[in-house]
């Protein structure tokens, strides 16, 4: 994140439930839209106006004329009462993955990585709290939390995000802690920033995370950092397990040696297609 990102944390206030920036360069329709997209997942495929309103705290007038404009655009689609997106959104999320690189240059080793554990293996990327994951290779066993590439999934308890910010610059992971959700989906799930503090430091010590059972009873995860060609953090790769399976006091003799590996190697190709 760079200083102009830093800056623009300061500068965001919350209204209905959404985040609003009040410097005078912020074009807040544009934040409407893309509010009105990022409502629509699979847990809710199609919305009414009413519906839509309510779910992104705008207006029911304003919710209205961002869907008719994204409907003009071909972007959302209608049956005369529910609005649904249409393939054309793809379109924005392609173009992410094609310019980063990132997803097809760690695809492969995702894959074969993926065989010779027999367990999920993603790629994942630092969004706001969030980690969204750009790359998967799914396992034989499947979590109840549903995962493919666009999954997004709270950083402070998954082992990708953990890896990520543990290597944010201190002001940034400051700005961060104050204002994560840190949602107790497990009991074992952490929840003070302190705590979530110490941890992140002993991964950046370490080089790698493990959590246990702190998004879903019974599934454990495994992360390490992908690097770019000026050593920085680009993403991290993860490896989900069930713990009736690989226990989590076995992750590191039996995971963790080729979760490093497979990290390195996906590092140095994104180096060769991404030179400093």
């Amino acid at each position: 994140m760079g200083p102009s990102a830093r800056d623009g944390l300061r500068s965001v206030r919350r209204r209905a439930g959404r985040r609003v920036h009040v410097d005078k360069e912020f074009i807040q329709s544009l934040e409407k839209g893309l509010t009105v997209l990022r409502a629509f997942s699979r847990d809710t495929p199609s919305f009414t106006l009413a519906e839509m309103a309510k779910a992104t705290g705008l207006s029911r007038a304003a919710a209205r004329r961002v869907v008719l404009t994204l409907q003009s655009l071909g972007y959302v689609g209608t049956d005369g009462r529910q609005f649904f997106l249409l393939p054309k959104v793809l379109e924005l999320g392609y173009a992410y993955l094609s310019a980063s690189g990132l997803s097809t240059v760690a695809q492969p080793h995702l894959d074969a990585l993926n065989v010779t554990l027999g367990e999920a293996c993603s790629v994942g990327v630092l969004s706001d709290h969030d980690v969204i994951y750009v790359a998967r290779a799914q396992g034989q066993r499947r979590m109840t939390t549903a995962m493919s590439i666009g999954t997004r999934l709270e950083a402070t308890c998954t082992a990708v995000g953990r890896v990520l910010l543990a290597h944010l610059p201190d002001e940034e992971l400051d700005a961060f802690l104050a204002d994560a959700p840190f949602t107790p989906f497990t009991p074992h799930t952490v929840t003070s920033p302190d705590e979530l503090r110490g941890l992140l430091a002993v991964v950046r010590e370490q080089g790698w995370a493990v959590v246990d059972q702190e998004l879903e009873i019974g599934f454990c995860t495994a992360a390490a950092p992908i690097r770019d060609a000026e050593d920085q953090v680009v993403g991290a790769l993860n490896v989900g397990m069930h713990t009736a399976r690989v226990p989590p006091e076995e992750v590191v003799d039996r995971v963790l040696p080729r979760l490093l590996d497979t990290a390195g190697a996906i590092g140095l190709k994104y180096r060769e297609r991404r030179p400093a």
